[in-house]
């Protein structure tokens, strides 16, 4: 049998000991290991979503104007019944909380937006522009591109929609 090695006396005098040994941190899960964390944005709310649209209107250049107007005043006798409110900087129209279309202008011409699935809208002349996953919409540059039955027919339809 083996004798263990006697005790050696401590001084008062500091040892060089090695610090204890850290714990080595615990792995992650393959799945959070591949994902790198991802921060939270937190946009403000829009200081126009609800307000009302005649400033939308007022505002627009004097060459859009006509051809806005008359939407407004298209939307209006398809859906009398229709709401008006600025969401993401543009008139929204809904029924019963439904969006019914949008109306916005940019420098240059001026866009009626219709949701739906694609098929929703007749379009034999191919007036409208998009992809069509969610709407399409008519991109206007005069008041007398405005092609008004056919309009019609489409807010009628979009009315219907929402009124489901």
């Amino acid at each position: 049998m083996k004798k263990k090695a006697p005790a050696t006396k401590r001084t008062g005098k500091a040892s060089a000991k090695k610090p204890p040994a850290k714990k080595p941190a615990p792995k992650k899960s393959s799945a959070a290991a591949k994902k790198p964390a991802r921060a939270t944005k937190m946009y403000a709310k829009r200081a126009d979503l609800g307000v009302p649209v005649d400033g939308f209107f007022a505002r627009q250049p004097p060459a859009l104007r006509p051809i806005l107007d008359e939407l407004r005043a298209m939307i209006g006798d398809a859906a009398p019944e229709a709401t008006s409110q600025i969401k993401w900087g543009m008139p929204f129209y809904s029924i019963g909380g439904v969006s019914m279309c949008a109306l916005a202008g940019f420098k240059a011409h001026g866009n009626l937006t219709r949701p739906g699935p694609p098929g929703t809208y007749a379009d034999p002349d191919g007036r409208l522009d998009g992809d069509g996953k969610t709407g399409k919409h008519l991109k206007l540059r005069a008041l007398d591109e405005l092609p008004r039955a056919t309009v019609r027919d489409w807010l009628r339809v979009a009315a219907d929609r929402a009124r489901k």
